[in-house]
């Protein structure tokens, strides 16, 4: 396996780079939204002449004062964490509609809440998430997402990748700023970012939070609940039985709202596809935080307790193991940044009871492509009997189905399903 990069030896190219090239070109305002500690700034940086860091007193309280002072800047403008002087968003909004000419400004920070004006025609919003394998300088893929969804796709290659480095990159993350810590500061630094979401970003979001500990608590849960469609009232009361600050119904929904809108929760909807094909679909989300080492973190495990299958029990009950559900948002990283790269969009299919499931639906305009992720070297038959269905009930709109998996090599399976690496797959 790879060593992977150390950010802090300077910038590396991230797949979002290539949608901002094109957009700036063409776009007069872009929001790049994402998780806090992503690497939004950096990226930003890099297409920037002029650049006003909002989180700065002595740029906030100048820009506070009279935000048309941007309009004068050198364009393209960075205004990085927009929020912390929430009038820019309209001054912005109105230049856009004096001068429409394209790469004015490029905004970093969380979506406008309702107080704002949604910016919609105005300011366009890319998502930014952390760092895929490839990314990370850890994989080399083979695979593109673009030709499986194209039904073009040439499988091959091998990974040196095993089960112990998936799990190791999953305990580590994707936020650029922690990849170079390891052991114990690594720990306190993910612990440290936890508690900055409950005692300071949430509160910086408008919600009074009495008991910082009923959100961890709650967080919790919600990380136990990886790669499930478990509702939200059993995360609620997994929430209360492990903590004595009980999160009434009425608090726990902020929770959701404020952090899915801060890029904590990256849930994966379920498919509701414009065809009769298919009924009885549950409408659930599949759930997911933004990183998996944020849920491994939460649930106080590391790799050699993954991997010895000691990892402590999930508060929230779930058929497998927690590790399947780990390597399964991990999985769902690469997809969401695959198919953002590709203009396709995520979701998971699951039918009543659970008798046809199929962990992701990649749709886009030339058509679908199943996704199971398996937590395993060898795949069988038994392993791709819900793409078969699906494949089936689709017909021709079904471009590919694949068994992402931890093994060393990329192939076909006679029935045509192809079995990919998670390390060999790409945009």
């Amino acid at each position: 396996m790879k060593p992977g990069v150390d950010f802090r030896n300077g910038y590396r190219r991230r797949v979002v780079d290539d949608e901002l090239d094109e957009l700036l070109a063409q776009l007069p305002a872009i929001l790049l939204d994402g998780l806090k500690g992503v690497g939004k700034t950096a990226t930003a940086q890099r297409r920037c002449v002029t650049q006003r860091h909002l989180d700065d007193e002595a740029t906030s309280t100048v820009v506070a004062a009279d935000p048309r002072v941007i309009l004068a800047d050198e364009a393209p403008v960075l205004l990085d964490e927009w929020h912390r002087v929430r009038s820019v968003w309209d001054v912005v909004r109105r230049a856009v509609d004096t001068s429409p000419r394209a790469g004015r400004f490029l905004l970093t920070g969380s979506l406008p809440d309702a107080s704002s004006h949604s910016g919609a025609g105005r300011i366009t919003s890319v998502r930014m998430r952390p760092l895929t394998l490839e990314e990370r300088g850890c994989a080399t893929p083979t695979v593109s997402l673009r030709a499986l969804m194209a039904g073009e796709a040439t499988v091959a290659g091998r990974s040196d990748i095993d089960l112990a480095g998936y799990v190791a990159e999953i305990i580590l993350g994707g936020l650029p700023g922690l990849r170079h810590l390891s052991g114990r500061a690594h720990t306190v630094a993910l612990d440290g970012y936890l508690n900055q979401i409950a005692e300071h970003d949430l509160p910086t979001a408008g919600f009074a939070v009495r008991h910082p500990t009923t959100v961890l608590a709650w967080l919790r849960a919600y990380a136990a609940a990886t790669g499930t469609t478990a509702s939200w009232e059993k995360i609620r009361g997994a929430a209360t039985a492990s903590t004595d600050a009980i999160p009434a119904r009425t608090t726990t929904q902020p929770y959701i709202e404020l952090l899915t809108a801060l890029r904590i929760l990256d849930p994966v909807p379920a498919w509701t596809p414009s065809t009769n094909r298919f009924a009885g679909l549950v409408a659930a989300p599949k759930h997911h935080l933004a990183d998996p080492a944020l849920a491994g973190r939460l649930l106080k495990t590391s790799v050699d307790q993954l991997l010895s299958g000691a990892a402590p029990e999930p508060v929230v009950g779930r058929q497998g193991g927690l590790l399947g559900g780990l390597f399964e948002s991990l999985v769902a990283l690469t997809l969401r940044v695959a198919a953002q790269h590709g203009g396709a969009e995520v979701f998971h299919l699951r039918t009543q009871g659970g008798r046809h499931e199929v962990d992701f639906i990649i749709e886009g305009p030339s058509g679908v492509v199943g996704i199971e992720a398996k937590l395993s070297g060898s795949v069988h038959d038994h392993d791709v009997r819900h793409l078969l269905w699906l494949r089936d009930r689709l017909g021709d709109r079904c471009a590919d189905t694949v068994v992402i998996h931890t093994g060393p090599e990329a192939y076909r399976r006679p029935d045509g399903v192809a079995v990919i690496p998670l390390a060999l797959v790409g945009p």
